[in-house]
């Protein structure tokens, strides 16, 4: 059955999306993060890693840097975003990596103004072909939002909310009998996701998490995607997705945690020619606090 042949939920359209969320679902996704995290390190560690994610993109694009990206420092930052990496191979050649730049440049300006977030993601999807290989343009602008400017912006991208699609974290969690034969009606844009950070970020508080919310908010969103990939049994996306060794790695890799081998720097970014490129952390990694 198509999307578009699903009976609508509606949750308003003059107000803030209400996001009718299940809290049992979110319990079993959570525990299942916790178990599986401290049987590799202790979620602390995913906490760091997503931290040096966004230091990263902090030092390759915030105030002046944005106008000085090279495609070397492009490069190392597509190697963290899951969707974006195994696409974007044709746009990191000039002259098209100028294209990239100069819309990367636009999004980020007055990226303090949130009031502009949807229009300035439209704006920065346009630049690029509207057919079906290019849909992880959207996410790849999200993930830079996302990454400059955590606390402003959080995760939006197609896997947490994608309404044309119907498809989501926003569904996995829907609180409902029959989910998987409605059209949940709620946009996919900035407001929609800031919503569903806000609802996260009280639940977990409520189940004893007070510090580095907003990237447990992330691991979570992480987990219950992780969670439907594999109830596919790795059908969906299984270019990216492909069975894991380990009950984590999908959580891993929603988050582009899987991106860079820590021994070599190898990275599963594939350039035209079908070179992993090879990444240099040293500069972020040499910023920690």
């Amino acid at each position: 059955m198509n999307a578009s042949s699903y009976p609508t939920v509606q949750t308003g359209q003059d107000q803030r999306p209400r996001l009718d969320l299940s809290g049992p679902l979110l319990t079993s996704a959570f525990e299942v993060l916790v178990t599986g995290a401290d049987n590799q390190g202790g979620i602390e560690v995913w906490i760091d890693a997503l931290k040096l994610k966004s230091r990263m993109f902090r030092q390759a694009l915030v105030d002046d840097a944005a106008a000085e990206l090279t495609p070397e420092t492009f490069k190392g930052l597509c190697a963290f975003m899951a969707s974006v990496r195994r696409r974007v191979g044709p746009w990191l050649e000039q002259p098209d990596f100028n294209h990239v730049s100069n819309a990367i440049r636009d999004l980020l300006d007055g990226h303090t103004d949130t009031t502009t977030t949807d229009a300035r993601l439209q704006d920065f999807c346009g630049k690029f072909p509207q057919d079906g290989k290019h849909r992880w343009v959207r996410d790849l602008a999200a993930e830079i939002l996302h990454g400059v400017d955590p606390e402003r912006y959080p995760l939006m991208n197609r896997w947490v909310w994608d309404a044309k699609a119907n498809t989501g974290v926003i569904r996995e969690i829907w609180y409902g009998d029959d989910v998987d034969s409605i059209t949940i009606n709620v946009a996919d844009g900035y407001e929609t996701c800031l919503v569903l950070r806000e609802e996260l970020s009280q639940f977990l508080t409520d189940n004893g998490v007070f510090r580095d919310v907003l990237w447990y908010v992330d691991l979570l969103c992480a987990q219950v995607y992780a969670g439907y990939i594999c109830a596919q049994g790795g059908v969906y996306l299984r270019a990216d997705f492909s069975s894991p060794h380990d009950p984590m790695e999908h959580t891993r890799r929603m988050l582009g945690l899987d991106g860079v081998r820590a021994e070599s720097g190898r990275t599963k970014l594939k350039a035209i020619d079908g070179e992993a490129h090879i990444l240099d952390t040293s500069g972020a990694s040499d910023a920690r606090h």
